[in-house]
């Protein structure tokens, strides 16, 4: 799938991820590691907690939506690069055996003023059981690259090439490509 610039997006698309199955033991590594609480952890404690069984850590459904935003339609040229979030909810806890897919909605699309290579998209996401019961939601703002697609490269534009010492008056178009990259860099 192609990269999409700031300018490829209008407010009210949407874009939809791939799926992906969580298990018992997924659910188990990510909390000893990272949110080693019992109703994570171990299946007969969970029971007797709010959850009433063994639920994934918000964080990890917060990383799995991540992997899933990364590896869907979304597709942002330079990468996914966060500048904040408005909202983050967790709406019903991931269990064992649930199949996560995200849906994405463009909310706001802004150039910047002060930098015209880039601008922000505002995306609410929300991840969704295999039910299409809402796990995870988010609002949250990204970084984008603007449609000069001289910007923000993730490569030099041409390999081995190196551009001559700025500044001159006419740059060479392979030059020009250069500056814009190094700019971006």
């Amino acid at each position: 799938m192609t990269e999409r610039y700031l300018d490829d997006f209008t407010v009210g698309q949407t874009f939809r991820s791939g799926r992906l199955r969580i298990n018992e033991e997924q659910i188990r590594r990510f909390a000893s590691e990272f949110d080693p609480q019992p109703f994570h952890l171990d299946d007969k404690a969970a029971r007797d907690t709010m959850f009433r069984g063994l639920a994934a850590s918000g964080w990890h459904t917060a990383a799995l939506t991540m992997r899933l935003l990364v590896e869907g339609e979304l597709k942002p040229a330079g990468g996914i690069v966060g500048a904040g979030i408005d909202e983050l909810r967790w709406p019903r806890p991931v269990r064992p055996g649930d199949e996560l897919r995200v849906e994405s909605e463009v909310l706001e699309v802004r150039p910047s003023k002060s930098r015209p290579e880039q601008g922000m998209i505002k995306v609410r996401s929300t991840t969704l059981n295999e039910s299409g019961e809402g796990r995870y939601r988010s609002s949250s703002a990204i970084l984008w690259c603007r449609a000069n697609r001289l910007h923000c490269r993730k490569t030099p534009p041409v390999a081995g090439w190196k551009p001559r010492n700025w500044p001159i008056d006419v740059l060479h178009p392979f030059e020009q490509r250069w500056k814009n990259w190094l700019e971006c860099h």
